[in-house]
């Protein structure tokens, strides 16, 4: 990933990795989305993990992290004799693309503002006199 914004803006970024910028998802993370987003219905954390070829506890916490972003849900599924297990699956594109959307707008304000603070704090330097 770019260090720059000027680096980033010069670079092929294909869409996915909007989930690293945004989120600073890991490449492991974004490989289980796409397993997910590939599945015709939802997985476990053990079809998962099988799928991207790492152990259980590896793929957890990849789907963990993609919970919080909240870009893929997670079912509970109950067994009639007792017992549960869980299943995963992708949220809808359109959900995860207007958070991002508020996110990138939220982000471009919060820099209009630091480059006010920026312009005001230099104008102000350069119109006080230096003593000699």
């Amino acid at each position: 990933m770019p260090d720059s914004l000027a680096e980033q803006l010069r670079s092929d970024m294909e869409c996915e990795g909007l989930l690293e910028c945004f989120h600073g998802l890991k490449p492991l993370d974004r490989e289980c989305f796409e397993v997910l987003v590939e599945s015709e219905e939802p997985l476990t954390i053990d079809e998962i993990g099988e799928a991207v070829d790492r152990e259980r506890s590896t793929a957890y916490r990849a789907v963990q992290r993609l919970l919080q972003t909240g870009f893929i849900s997670k079912e509970q599924i109950n067994y009639d004799q007792g017992g549960y297990y869980h299943v995963y699956q992708p949220t809808d594109p359109e959900k995860i693309s207007g958070e991002m959307q508020r996110m990138l707008n939220d982000w471009y304000a919060k820099m209009g503002q630091l480059i006010q603070e920026f312009e005001d704090k230099y104008e102000e330097a350069e119109s006080v006199p230096a003593s000699s």
